[in-house]
């Protein structure tokens, strides 16, 4: 769950002053702080938004909308629930028991919208068996999930369940992107190749699911002169809240992002922040600065606007 809760200046002192000794040590850009509050995660950002994420952000939220109503009396609260948005979109989503209830192997892709950090593409096969399990574990897409809770689910995931991952490094992607080869197409290619290496095992599926990025037939172009190209697939918009084995991929995925997000991070010394936004141009010219503009090639995907931004910025900052 994760709540967002607009805080005017005297309710941010409250909470910094709150939260002095539950301060984390890392503070995500434009932060004040990012503070553990017993099963909840708490950041404060300079905007005067705060952030609840967790088990309990429900409670931790509702203490800091009572200061803050408490505080400014005049002022209307502004306050966000995903889990309410959760509920509206699940009325919206039509399941079908045959393929939720079936032995399934389902393939989702994560990192493909954030302009740091590689491309994870997991093919996953669940057993009709496992779904009480997978159930019972949460298993759910991994957008609606805190990355704390996908490093807590994953690990007892993948001891149960047969899967397939691959890794494309921000360098790989470079080199493979062209004016005649789109993201789509790098997606479709790596899609095919983990769905083949779960298919040749013989493993009794009912159903191959893919989440759909791009229409049937756009797809199976994208595969035109690839070998092995795996066929009988039944696409699915919004596959992760309708198949559990889509679910499993996007989870594990996901799983594998973070590390390989957090290891990148390390290696350049800063705290790498997700997506593309305007704190993603900011980290894109401080990488630039310390280290030289091509650095953004091992680091990066280019062919997002931000890459633009960014020597724009650089410009504005060297007087050109």
């Amino acid at each position: 769950m994760t709540i967002t809760l607009k805080v005017s200046e005297n309710t941010k002192k409250k909470m910094i002053e709150y939260f002095e000794d539950k301060k984390r040590l890392k503070t995500p850009p434009y932060a004040v702080f990012q503070a553990d509050e017993s099963d909840t995660v708490v950041t404060l950002y300079e905007s005067g938004k705060a952030v609840f994420q967790g088990t309990s952000a429900d409670i931790d939220a509702a203490m800091w909308k009572e200061m803050e109503q408490h505080l400014n009396p005049l002022k209307q609260v502004e306050m966000t629930n995903s889990e309410q948005k959760e509920k509206k979109e699940k009325k919206e989503i039509m399941i079908d028991p045959n393929i939720y209830y079936a032995s399934s192997i389902g393939s989702d892709e994560v990192g493909t919208g954030d302009y740091f950090g590689p491309m994870v593409v997991t093919a996953a096969y669940i057993k009709k068996e496992d779904i009480p399990f997978l159930e019972e574990l949460g298993v759910k897409d991994s957008k609606k999930l805190t990355d704390d809770k996908i490093l807590d689910i994953v690990p007892k995931l993948i001891k149960r369940i047969t899967y397939h991952s691959i890794v494309l490094s921000n360098k790989e992607y470079n080199e493979r992107y062209s004016s005649d080869v789109n993201m789509n197409k790098i997606k479709a290619i790596m899609h095919n190749k983990a769905l083949f290496e779960l298919v040749q095992k013989n493993l009794g599926q009912e159903y191959i699911v893919v989440d759909e990025f791009a229409k049937p037939g756009v797809y199976f172009h994208y595969l035109k002169g690839v070998p092995n190209v795996v066929r009988n697939i039944t696409f699915m918009t919004k596959g992760e809240d309708k198949c559990l084995s889509v679910a499993c991929a996007s989870l594990i995925s996901r799983y594998i992002f973070i590390g390989e997000f957090d290891k990148l991070g390390d290696s350049l010394g800063v705290f790498l922040p997700k997506g593309a936004s305007d704190v993603v141009d900011e980290m894109g010219v401080k990488i630039a600065t310390q280290f030289g503009f091509g650095k953004l090639k091992e680091c990066a995907k280019l062919n997002f606007k931000n890459t633009g931004k960014i020597q724009n910025m650089l410009q504005k900052k060297q007087g050109l």
